[in-house]
């Protein structure tokens, strides 16, 4: 299955089930919302799982593009994403949470073709405040999935304090070998996933109080899916990134790692982009530097003639496209270029700075912190520009 094919697949499959399709199209929450960024599928929702009346209704779904800057460090590796689409179902104190499990074991095995044996469960086994979730075991276990109770793998909330609930989170056996183990034992398989049953609010003392609308919330990783789906061990290696793959390995001499992380954050830049960010010092924009900073210092680590001018343009075409933005590939090109001008820029006033007598090697966290303060040259820039002298 292809991309279009998979989000099709979804979204067909829950509409013929009354649920209404909402927009999930912008990274940039609502006005009033305090956070920069839109993280999950579930963000929008939260007045409404918490008892808002929806404008379109108790069953909705939505393909909703994220941005999470906490896995920074982990980009690079084989499945980590800065910008990723979650598909979300939910059900807004309409059916239960024993129908919604059934209805993903439904599409999973029927709708994406994954084998029964392949699959496996972990649901809530109980702690000092909530009682075993003895629903979604039963479910499961007159599905016939195998299932596994864990206490903290299997308790979702969106913070500290808000709606939470006891979980299921479904895994796909992605092995070479037939399935084997369970999801806490063996890390072949693979969680794609996660249907909460949103029935608690959490107050600040740590109290839980039943919620009046107990609702039903589920979140599924496009890319991820996309990985087992089309039998990959790489995001990176789905058709989604084929573009990617396929034109800048031969432009960028970068090992792996390095030129997974310049694609992620190249293709991040894009979207952010698109969405009417641009860079600056601070907000929204400071994380769009940040990430348009960390991709240069990676591509010029060994190399300095390595330029973003030489980015085709189909990858910024496809990248809009598929995110639905209708900006052309020109003006963010042109955003592209002026950044690395200003890149440029900092990285010869860094190395003036640098060269002074009073910066000692090894530097100091002190050291860092001026460089960062006073000439704005951030903490991975300094250590790029130590590594290249």
């Amino acid at each position: 299955m292809n991309t279009e094919q998979t989000l099709r697949t979804f979204t067909d499959f829950y509409r013929e089930r009354g649920h209404h399709l909402v927009t999930g199209s912008s990274l940039l929450p609502p006005p009033s919302d305090p956070v920069l960024f839109t993280t999950s599928g579930m963000h929008p929702l939260t007045p409404y799982l918490q008892g808002r009346p929806h404008p379109h209704g108790r069953r909705l779904l939505n393909v909703q593009r994220c941005l999470r800057t906490t896995d920074l460090d982990e980009i690079g590796d084989l499945t980590h994403l800065t910008v990723f689409e979650m598909l979300g179902s939910w059900s807004l104190g309409d059916y239960g949470h024993s129908q919604s499990l059934r209805w993903g074991h439904e599409l999973l095995s029927d709708g994406f073709g994954i084998p029964h044996d392949r699959l496996h469960v972990t649901v809530f086994g109980g702690d000092d405040q909530v009682g075993p979730d003895i629903e979604s075991l039963s479910t499961w276990r007159e599905l016939g999935v195998p299932v596994e109770p864990t206490v903290e793998d299997n308790w979702w909330s969106n913070g500290p304090v808000g709606p939470c609930g006891p979980d299921s989170e479904i895994f796909v056996w992605t092995g070479d070998t037939s399935p084997r183990g369970t999801p806490t034992t063996d890390p072949r398989w693979v969680e794609i996933w996660n249907h909460v049953h949103m029935r608690y609010h959490r107050h600040e003392d740590g109290s839980l109080e039943p919620l009046r609308q107990p609702s039903v919330d589920t979140g599924m990783g496009l890319e991820r899916l996309l990985t087992v789906l089309q039998g990959h061990n790489s995001v990176y290696e789905t058709d989604l990134f084929e573009p990617w793959t396929r034109l800048l390995p031969p432009l960028w001499d970068l090992d792996e790692p390095s030129m997974r992380l310049v694609c992620d954050h190249l293709r991040s830049g894009i979207v952010v982009l698109g969405d009417g960010v641009r860079p600056s010092n601070t907000g929204r924009g400071y994380v769009l530097r940040r990430l348009l900073r960390r991709l240069l210092t990676t591509l010029r680590r060994d190399g300095s003639d390595r330029t973003l001018s030489d980015l085709p343009e189909e990858l910024i075409e496809h990248t809009l496209d598929h995110f639905r933005q209708p900006c052309g590939a020109g003006p963010i090109r042109d955003e592209l270029l002026e950044e690395e001008r200003r890149f440029t820029k900092l990285l010869e006033r860094g190395r003036r700075v640098l060269s002074r007598s009073e910066f000692q090697r090894p530097l100091t966290d002190e050291d860092f912190g001026y460089l960062h303060d006073t000439h704005g040259l951030p903490r991975d820039l300094v250590a790029g520009l130590l590594t290249t002298r």
